[in-house]
């Protein structure tokens, strides 16, 4: 994960990064979310959709504070974020990439009705500098009306209020 390579980070780059990611989502240009509890009261994680992808296409990010994981909040999020990126967004493809070794996060993509579409090998630099290879999953519009994403249970809305899903 690119931003990963960040971190850590004191408080004055922490909170410029979140200004920065506040910008790009005020633009238009990337769509980064907190995950909270149901009170506000912790970070759960983060997630977001991205255009990095292509024309036409979003990419889900996602990750979930270890003490979290094992709930089905990455299931939730990612199936949230495929009903907004294709119902809202209008993409044609929507794609989640994870290492081969986060079993965990390749299952979020199986579940949520999405194809393996192969590993890129040697295709990300890690925080501690090695090569990792990365898987790509895929759902395109087609697919989508079909796949358990699309039963997803969500409620989506714009800045002003006004219900989208």
């Amino acid at each position: 994960m690119e931003w990963a390579k960040r971190y850590p980070m004191n408080v004055t780059q922490q909170a410029g990064q979140l200004r920065r990611m506040r910008g790009l989502f005020d633009l238009g240009q990337d769509f980064a979310y907190g995950v909270f509890s149901r009170d506000g009261s912790e970070v759960l994680g983060g997630t977001g959709l991205h255009p990095r992808v292509g024309e036409g296409a979003l990419e889900i990010g996602y990750w979930i504070s270890a003490s979290h994981t094992g709930r089905g909040l990455a299931t939730e999020i990612a199936g949230a974020l495929t009903r907004v990126a294709f119902e809202v967004e209008g993409v044609r493809r929507v794609e989640i990439h994870c290492d081969p070794r986060n079993v965990r996060s390749a299952a979020v993509a199986r579940r949520l009705g999405f194809v393996h579409e192969g590993t890129l090998r040697q295709r990300l630099v890690a925080p501690d500098g090695t090569l990792r290879d990365t898987m790509s999953w895929t759902l395109l519009s087609e697919e989508y009306p079909a796949s358990p994403a699309a039963a997803t249970v969500t409620e989506a809305f714009d800045v002003l209020g006004q219900k989208l899903l």
